[in-house]
C-alpha cells in the first residue's frame, strides 16, 4: 500500500510531503495506481518549479517506493502562495485517488 503523509503547520500550510510504499494493484510496471501516484508527486514537483521557479528539495529511495518533499520556509508571499496552491491541487488529486482505489492508496494529514 502507497501511504501519502502530509505535513502542516500551525497556519494549515503544506510543509512537506511523504508517499511510501508500493500499491500492488497490478503487475511491476502495469501498476496503475503507483503509476497514477508517481505522476501526480512528480507532475506537482516540476509544476512547482516551472511556475514558479523554485526547485522544491526532494528525498528518494534507491529502489523506488520513497519519495519525500519538502517546502522552504523563507519563500516570498507571492511565492508562497502559488506553491500552497499547487500543493492543495496535489493533495486533491490524491485524496480522489483514494476514493477510487482506496485498498491500494491511503492519505492522511489532509
Amino acid at each position: 500500500m502507497i501511504k501519502v503523509t502530509i505535513e502542516r503547520n500551525e497556519n494549515k500550510h503544506v510543509m512537506a510531503f511523504t508517499m511510501e510504499g508500493h500499491a500492488d494493484s497490478g503487475p511491476h510496471g502495469h501498476d496503475l495506481v503507483c503509476a497514477a501516484a508517481s505522476a501526480l508527486s512528480f507532475g506537482s514537483i516540476n509544476a512547482v518549479a516551472e511556475l514558479t521557479g523554485l526547485e522544491l528539495p526532494v528525498e528518494m529511495g534507491d529502489e523506488g517506493g520513497f519519495l519525500r518533499c519538502r517546502v522552504p520556509q523563507d519563500l516570498e508571499t507571492g511565492t508562497s502562495e502559488k506553491v500552497q496552491l499547487l500543493l492543495e491541487g496535489l493533495i486533491v488529486s490524491f485524496a480522489m485517488l483514494e476514493e477510487q482505489y482506496g485498498e491500494y492508496i491511503k492519505v492522511s494529514g489532509r
